[in-house]
């Protein structure tokens, strides 16, 4: 609800001016993006987006572009399709991680609106494909929202994640004659709720297994190395998340590792990387092990195939018996709340 001020002075508008809505406060929620559908045309269009990004791949675009458009997207869209296939939600045509946002956002906004009633406008928005930044921007602003909490939903800061998709709020904020004010969410890979979920969602996955896992693998989306080299504090966020993690489960080193996964084009990653690093745990001995994936707050792709099948099947072949993996916080209700309290610090001086 408007302020009275608010709301006395854009009644005072002269006949005939365009209608004015204000006083409102939005939340953004942003994740990575999905494709439209699993076909070769919607999955080349999303990689295309996608890879075109300099904040995902920064080399020349002379280079760079001649060689994505003429030959990876001729081919890797029958491989990414394929992998779409396989884990699509076919109810609602669209896969798990837009059905997960979108479930998480419904939570959120239930919350919110306990909280602050109907001064709240919650949406989400994907920084690759539907609905786009732009889109959703330009809709909370016609709803009247004056200033906007943007959350990428990224609990480790990282160049191509949380950069791009504020970059690409900010490039939507330029097209605007109105811009709202704008607060973007920092890192939150420490904040104290977040580690409680993840640490419960361990607790959990351990607590239904049908043997206690000997190594806890927590997989990261992996960087180029030279990121590292360059500033981006992605790689240290990460490591921190795991001890963070290992204190809160209360495990000793040699009973939770830090890996990446995800690596593409032929440069040397931050390692070590987790479908090598599995097989060799299995080499060793190891015969269960869970796997946990704290920098994905939803399910997707890299979870639901890379990790349930590739990283799977690499340490079952391997030699190990028992593969355990601990779904991503998606819409759980402790991950509800530690979303709330970080939205609740953000808004602070604002509602």
């Amino acid at each position: 609800m408007a302020h009275p001020e608010e709301t006395a002075s854009l009644s005072r508008t002269p006949e005939g001016h365009p209608e004015l809505k204000g006083g409102k406060v939005g939340v953004v929620l942003a994740n990575l993006g999905t494709p439209d559908a699993t076909d070769y045309w919607s999955v080349r269009r999303y990689l295309s987006e996608f890879l075109s990004d300099r904040r995902v791949v920064d080399y020349s675009p002379w280079l760079w572009q001649p060689l994505l458009q003429l030959v990876i997207l001729s081919r890797r869209p029958f491989a990414s399709g394929k992998a779409y296939r396989g884990i699509w939600n076919r109810e609602r045509d669209e896969s798990p991680l837009l059905t997960i946002t979108r479930e998480q956002t419904d939570k959120l906004a239930t919350e919110l609106g306990r909280l602050y009633g109907d001064r709240l406008e919650v949406a989400f928005c994907m920084r690759y494909g539907n609905p786009s930044t732009e889109s959703v921007l330009k809709r909370l602003q016609a709803q009247g929202c004056e200033r906007i909490v943007f959350f990428p939903l990224y609990p480790q800061y990282g160049s191509p994640t949380t950069a791009t998709a504020n970059d690409q709020a900010f490039r939507a904020l330029m097209k605007l004659k109105w811009q709202p004010a704008i607060r973007t969410v920092p890192a939150y890979f420490d904040h104290p709720a977040y580690l409680e979920a993840l640490s419960a969602s361990v607790r959990e996955a351990y607590a239904a297994a049908t043997s206690r896992p000997e190594v806890l693998v927590a997989s990261y989306h992996g960087v180029p190395k030279r990121f590292l080299d360059e500033g981006d504090p992605y790689y240290c966020h990460c490591r921190k998340t795991t001890r963070l993690l290992q204190e809160q489960l209360g495990l000793d080193d040699d009973a939770i590792v830090t890996t990446f996964q995800s690596k593409f084009g032929p440069e040397e990653w931050v390692g070590p990387a987790t479908v090598e690093h599995v097989a060799e745990l299995a080499r060793q001995g190891v015969r269960h092990i869970a796997v946990v994936s704290p920098a994905f707050s939803a399910d997707c792709v890299e979870t639901l195939e890379e990790i349930e099948e590739e990283i799977r099947g690499a340490f079952l072949d391997a030699g190990g018996e028992t593969f355990t993996y601990v779904p991503c916080l998606n819409a759980r209700d402790d991950h509800i709340q530690a979303l709330t309290a970080i939205v609740e610090r953000e808004l602070a001086g604002w509602l």
